[in-house]
């Protein structure tokens, strides 16, 4: 079994960014909107700003309270879209409730949609077409080609099918030439599956719900899961359990939750690229 090692991959993919980020000719701007106060949201802004920083970005951070009227965040939008300085745009999740989130995301022009997730972009990747590409499902994509792990005319199988990582992640690796399945909470028969997958892809939320006896012997698994449970984080993976039947997998920390960040500034450069071929 070999770790598949996203800390490693993420520091020596930053060191290239910063290389290239350095020729510019001006800083990529990256623009992020959050609402309210939620523990997991600030720390996630923050690492996106430490990160930016550090490539050489610029990085404009906007925060609106808990109640803040829509039309206020429309306002915002419409407003970094219009920024030829604003390369890439995040509106940062979970929204509050009394907040439309989907006519919120689809407000950010899709040229912008560093998150991969409005619906020209998802559209896009459907269809195979170049666009931003939902950062988790970048970042795995990423991981498997660094260890040279090919996905082409393997058996997929995606455990979960959110609109963050499931769902792109299906078309992405169907891009890839995958046979993919995905597979939800109405799936009847999940072990049946799961023990297909020569590449299995879990990204439910739920602490060590894959066991040993869910996963085929020499399989890869990917695990997306972040649980937090009595101080620790968890996978959605029994790491200890699987280790020693996969061929490769992914830690929870220090696996694919180091790829997301660094996904976003990827795309933030192709979007900046983007941005300057149109001026």
């Amino acid at each position: 079994m070999q770790i598949l090692d996203g800390k490693k991959i993420k520091q020596e993919k930053i060191e290239e960014l910063k290389k290239e980020i350095s020729t510019l000719k001006r800083k990529p701007g990256l623009a992020v909107i959050q609402v309210g106060d939620n523990p997991a949201s600030n720390v996630y802004v923050s690492n996106k700003e430490k990160t930016g920083l550090e490539l050489g970005c610029n990085f404009e951070y906007i925060k609106f309270p808990e109640d803040v009227q829509e039309d206020l965040i429309l306002a915002t939008i419409d407003r970094l879209n219009d920024d030829m300085s604003i390369d890439g745009i995040i509106v940062q999740l979970p929204l509050p409730e009394h907040l439309n989130k989907e006519k919120i995301q689809n407000r950010v022009c899709h040229k912008k949609d560093v998150d991969g997730l409005t619906d020209i972009n998802a559209g896009l990747l459907m269809h195979n077409k170049d666009c931003l590409v939902p950062c988790t499902p970048n970042g795995i994509l990423e991981i498997l080609k660094y260890y040279d792990i090919s996905v082409s005319g393997k058996n997929v199988v995606i455990v979960g099918r959110s609109e963050l990582v499931g769902r792109p992640m299906f078309s992405l690796m169907l891009n890839n030439n995958a046979t993919v399945t995905i597979c939800h909470s109405y799936t009847s028969n999940l072990k049946d599956i799961t023990k297909t997958a020569d590449i299995l892809i879990v990204a439910v939320g739920k602490k060590h719900m894959i066991t040993s006896s869910m996963v085929k012997e020499g399989a890869v698994v990917i695990d997306v899961g972040i649980n937090r449970a009595d101080g620790k984080i968890y996978g959605d993976v029994n790491y200890e359990e699987v280790k020693d039947i996969c061929s490769y997998i992914t830690p929870v920390p220090g696996g694919v939750g180091q790829m997301t960040v660094l996904s976003i500034y990827q795309n933030l450069l192709k979007a900046y690229k983007n941005n300057n071929l149109d001026m």
